[in-house]
């Protein structure tokens, strides 16, 4: 019994100890990133990669990520996207979030069958948790590089609202990894129900929290009711089994389109944003030291082929889904110019998110571990290649002001 709970107590001094170590070395980071004009993401996950030797190891884990770390970035972005603006290019995003997935995951399973030689059920597995846009990975950059408009809002919302079918996808395909059978129609109604289910739950857990904030004006227990939104929303619907980010970001749109008409009062509203505006910059730093940190990249040498196979096949797979998918709106008030098709391409980052689906496949799937050290060799490169360059692709298209650093880890808002 003493033994347990001495192990214990070390087990909890290392946690404390490690998470005290990671928000300095974030701390850092942002300074240095802020001189150097670097992205701020970059620095984390480089800075990760050099550190990882010398600093206690925390593990990546889906459950970290998911329930820890993913809520309160997927609340506090849907808690300032403005209901008036996404019900306008909401068609946009729906089809970019639904068929821009399932394309940029059939392209990437075929590159990977075709060039890289993997069997047909290993290569759609690593399509469909790799085809998604990460929304922590996304959101981050863009707000470092002071992006507002549509714009933002195209490509904060897309990667807010594919993680839907991305998972639900994700599940279809680790079952046929498996052995397993599953129809078209099975999986057309998970992915309804995955989508309503999580829906409902972010509802009914915002309509309880907006029926408490309504009864009172204490600054500090409106905040605290908004952690419960992002928190609860979330974990009710993954108990249920329905997509946990649809329910934390119809909650986040529901408190903050609607908390102000039910009586969220200013000096709460103002404590609101500055608690999640801190609460989004620890999840952004611990998430990306973390993928810095990660063991897998030791692994990255005996699948160097397969991960420059990877790269291209990704790329490849994101412009065959933006470029013919934004062509379809060509000819409405929702086209999209040039410039912005470019962005959009550009900006489809991925991150943690693909990094915990991929160390969540089962033990039993074949090539789980080469899956698993190529998604790191693709988010990495998606965070250096893509990080670096987007402030200066959006500079060239007059996205941001040519003389916008592009850089600061602070969540600016007009």
């Amino acid at each position: 019994m003493a033994t347990g709970v001495v192990h214990n107590e070390l087990m909890q001094w290392d946690f404390e100890r490690s998470a005290v170590l990671l928000l300095l070395i974030a701390a850092v980071v942002a300074i240095i990133s802020r001189r150097l004009r670097l992205p701020y993401v970059v620095g984390l996950v480089a800075a990760g990669m050099a550190l990882a030797p010398f600093v206690p190891h925390v593990q990546l884990t889906r459950e970290l990520v998911f329930t820890g770390l993913l809520p309160p970035l997927i609340f506090e972005a849907a808690f300032h996207l403005r209901w008036s603006e996404l019900r306008r290019d909401l068609p946009v995003i729906i089809v970019l979030a639904t068929a821009g997935v399932l394309i940029s995951a059939a392209v990437t399973g075929a590159g990977m069958f075709f060039l890289a030689r993997w069997d047909g059920p290993s290569a759609l597995l690593f399509g469909v948790l790799i085809a998604a846009t990460d929304p922590i990975s996304v959101i981050a950059l863009f707000r470092e590089a002071g992006v507002h408009g549509r714009l933002r809002l195209l490509v904060e919302a897309e990667s807010l609202f594919n993680d839907g079918t991305a998972a639900v996808g994700y599940g279809i395909a680790v079952t046929l990894a498996s052995g397993g059978q599953i129809s078209s129609w099975s999986a057309a109604g998970a992915a309804l129900a995955n989508t309503a289910g999580g829906l409902a739950c972010g509802a009914l857990v915002g309509q309880l929290i907006l029926f408490l904030i309504a009864r009172t004006e204490d600054h500090l227990v409106e905040t605290a009711c908004t952690t419960i939104a992002a928190y609860g929303s979330f974990l009710l619907a993954d108990s249920l089994g329905v997509s946990g980010v649809f329910a934390t970001l119809a909650a986040g749109l529901m408190l903050g389109n609607l908390g102000p008409l039910r009586r969220i009062s200013e000096r709460g509203r103002e404590a609101v944003e500055a608690f999640w505006e801190f609460a989004a910059f620890v999840a952004n730093s611990v998430v990306f030291l973390l993928v810095g940190m990660s063991e897998i990249n030791s692994h990255f040498g005996a699948q160097w082929r397969a991960a420059l196979v990877a790269m291209l096949a990704v790329t490849a797979g994101r412009a065959a889904s933006i470029y013919p998918l934004c062509s379809v709106f060509s000819r409405s008030s929702l086209r999209l110019s040039g410039p912005q098709r470019h962005v959009l391409f550009w900006a489809g980052l991925r991150g943690a998110l693909a990094m915990a689906l991929a160390i969540s496949i089962p033990s039993s799937v074949a090539r789980r571990e080469e899956i698993v050290t190529v998604s790191f060799a693709v988010v990495a490169f998606s965070i250096f290649a893509h990080g670096l360059t987007i402030a200066p692709l959006m500079r060239r298209v007059g996205a941001i002001p040519r003389g916008s650093l592009g850089v600061s880890p602070e969540h600016s808002r007009t």
